[in-house]
C-alpha cells in the first residue's frame, strides 16, 4: 500500500490487502477489485504532526476531522473497517489527542462494533525506558477510564509503542494485521509443525514488501530476531536488484527462485525462501542443524504447498476457518522429522 496524505476537513478510505490478502495464488491481482467489502482495511488516524506521515506503507486518515460535520459519512466511513489505528504524540501533551480518540473510537464502534481499535504511542523514540513505560500506562488508564465513563466498558483498546527508528512499527503492523487474517491459527500450527520436523529455532511467514509478518511460531518473539530477519530480507532485495535483474533491469528481484542463506559469526543460520510471490519463510536455526539442509528443503516444500492451500481454498469459499483437505494433510503427513541429535525418523 502507499501514502496518501489529506488536507484538513476531508478525509479518505485507508488502503485495503489485497483480496482475501491475495498471498496464495500466483496470479493473484494486487489492484483494488469490486468488492471492496471482501478485504481488510485499516484506517490511520490521528492529530496533525503525531507522526501519522512517517508511518510508511499505509495510507493516512486525517486528524483533523469534524465527527459533526454533515458532510462525514461514518457509516461508509467504518462501516467496511477491518482495524482503526490511532497514532498518539507520546512526545507532545497528548490530553486533546486522547478526547479525540475517544470521540473517533465511540463514533466507530456504534457504526461497525467489529473494528480492532489499535493506539499507536508513537515517537517513543526520544523517551528514556522508564519514561516509556510510565506513558503507555498513562495513556492506558485514562483512555480506558473515558471509556468506561461512558458505558463503553466492552471496547477494547490495543496498545503498542511505536518509532520510525526501529522495527517497533512494523512489529505493532505486523500484530494488527494479523488479527485481520482469518487463516492465522493454521497458519501458526504449519509453523510449529515445519519447525518442530526441521530442527528450526524460530520462523517468520513475511509480506516481503512491508515487512509485516502475517504469522510466527508459537514461541515467543524477541525484537533482536525479528529485527534481523528484517534486515535479512532488505539484504535479499537489494543484492537482487543489483545483481538479480536482466541487463535492461526487467524482471523481479523476489520471484519463486528467490532463496538466501546466511551464516553468522555465532553458529546462527538465516534462512530465506519464496512461498508466494508475496510472502517468504525466514527462519533461525543453529549450525549443526543446517547440516539436515535435503531434510529442512524437503519439509519446507510440504510446507509450501500447504500455504497455498491454505489461501486458495479461502479465497474460494470465504470461509472464516480454513479446514483441510485430503490433499493438504497428505502435504503435511509428508513433513519428515529430525531430532535434535541428527536421527531423521
Amino acid at each position: 500500500m502507499s501514502m496518501k496524505c489529506e488536507e484538513a476537513g476531508s478525509y479518505n478510505v485507508a488502503g485495503s490487502f489485497a483480496k482475501s490478502f491475495g498471498y496464495g495464488g500466483e496470479e493473484a491481482d494486487m489492484e483494488e477489485s469490486s468488492c471492496p467489502e471482501e478485504k481488510p482495511r485499516i484506517l490511520l488516524m490521528g492529530l496533525r504532526r503525531s507522526g501519522k506521515s512517517s508511518i510508511q506503507k499505509i495510507w493516512d486518515f486525517p486528524g483533523q476531522v469534524d465527527f459533526f460535520d454533515p458532510t462525514f459519512d461514518s457509516e461508509m466511513i467504518f462501516k467496511g473497517t477491518g482495524a482503526l489505528i490511532f497514532v498518539i504524540d507520546a512526545q507532545d501533551d497528548y490530553v486533546e489527542a486522547l478526547g479525540r480518540l475517544h470521540l473517533t473510537v465511540s463514533r466507530a464502534y456504534k457504526v461497525n462494533p467489529d473494528i480492532n481499535f489499535e493506539v499507536f504511542i508513537h515517537k517513543v523514540d526520544g523517551l528514556s525506558d522508564d519514561h516509556k513505560i510510565e506513558t503507555q500506562r498513562d495513556v492506558h488508564q485514562r483512555a480506558n477510564d473515558d471509556l468506561a465513563d461512558a458505558s463503553l466498558e466492552k471496547l477494547h483498546l490495543s496498545f503498542y509503542l511505536t518509532s520510525i527508528y526501529d522495527h517497533s512499527i512494523f512489529e505493532a503492523f505486523s500484530k494488527v494485521v494479523q488479527k485481520l487474517i482469518p487463516q492465522l491459527p493454521t497458519l501458526e500450527n504449519l509453523l510449529n509443525i515445519f519447525i518442530s520436523h526441521s530442527g528450526i529455532e524460530k520462523a517468520f511467514l513475511f509480506d516481503v514488501v512491508s515487512k509485516i509478518y502475517i504469522a510466527t511460531d508459537s514461541s515467543p518473539v524477541d525484537m533482536q530476531s525479528y529485527e534481523i530477519c528484517c534486515d535479512m530480507i532488505d539484504v535479499v532485495i537489494d543484492i537482487s536488484c543489483i545483481y538479480g535483474l536482466m541487463e535492461d533491469s526487467t524482471g523481479c528481484a523476489y520471484d519463486k527462485e528467490s532463496l538466501a542463506i546466511i551464516k553468522l559469526n555465532n553458529t546462527t543460520v538465516l534462512y530465506l525462501k519464496e512461498v508466494t510471490k508475496f510472502l517468504a519463510l525466514v527462519c533461525i536455526l543453529r549450525e549443526e542443524s543446517f547440516e539436515r539442509k535435503g531434510l529442512i528443503e524437503y519439509n519446507f516444500h510440504c510446507f509450501r504447498k500447504a500455504i497455498h492451500e491454505v489461501f486458495e481454498i479461502g479465497a474460494s469459499s470465504q470461509a472464516a476457518v480454513w479446514r483441510p483437505t485430503s490433499s493438504s494433510s497428505n502435504n503435511l503427513s509428508g513433513l519428515k522429522y529430525a531430532a535434535l541429535n541428527g536421527n531423521a525418523v
